[in-house]
């Protein structure tokens, strides 16, 4: 089985500073639905690994936070394609869980559940906390430059691991290497 962990905010849908607190606010980047289809036609199943901080901050709650998510299945299925499972940490940063990146309980409960060995798997962020949970699990980092990912090269002009315009170019690029 062929997997791509991919984090949400930034990389499949547009970000913002004030959080995505609603179904009419999450709006897809544009090709970020046929990336996941892309990818599924290649054999790949996709997940997604997301912090949520905005529930624990009471933004919104998780009946809210599941009608984004069935927004964002729609959007990916009208594109023919399918988002296996996600995987989300309800949590602030001063909570101190394991599941928050960059830690890596998300990765853990992914990989519990599917029975998947992680190493070598591509993970597409745009955060640095992104690229430093997949390091930890032994993944392999992917970066786009939309969402936090522009901001991310800036702070760290030495960035070692590919990076891309968006998730469609990410796609393209795991399809060409990791089938």
């Amino acid at each position: 089985m062929k997997w791509v962990i991919l984090d949400r905010d930034g990389v499949i849908n547009h970000d913002s500073d004030n959080y995505i607190k609603s179904p009419e606010e999450w709006q897809p980047i544009i090709g970020s639905p046929e990336a996941v289809a892309l990818l599924n036609a290649h054999g790949f199943k996709v997940v997604v690994v997301t912090n949520q901080s905005g529930i624990a901050r009471g933004l919104y709650d998780l009946d809210t936070l599941e009608r984004i998510h069935a927004k964002m299945h729609a959007s990916v299925a009208a594109a023919d394609g399918k988002i296996t499972d996600i995987f989300y940490c309800p949590h602030g940063p001063e909570d101190n869980c394991n599941c928050r990146k960059p830690l890596t309980g998300l990765f853990e409960q992914f990989a519990q559940k599917y029975d998947v060995d992680l190493d070598g798997i591509p993970m597409v962020g745009d955060a640095i906390r992104d690229i430093q949970a997949a390091q930890r699990v032994g993944c392999a980092p992917l970066l786009v430059e939309t969402g936090k990912g522009e901001l991310t090269l800036e702070r760290y002009p030495d960035f070692e691991f590919p990076y891309f315009a968006n998730l469609n170019e990410a796609a393209k690029y795991i399809v060409r290497h990791y089938s």
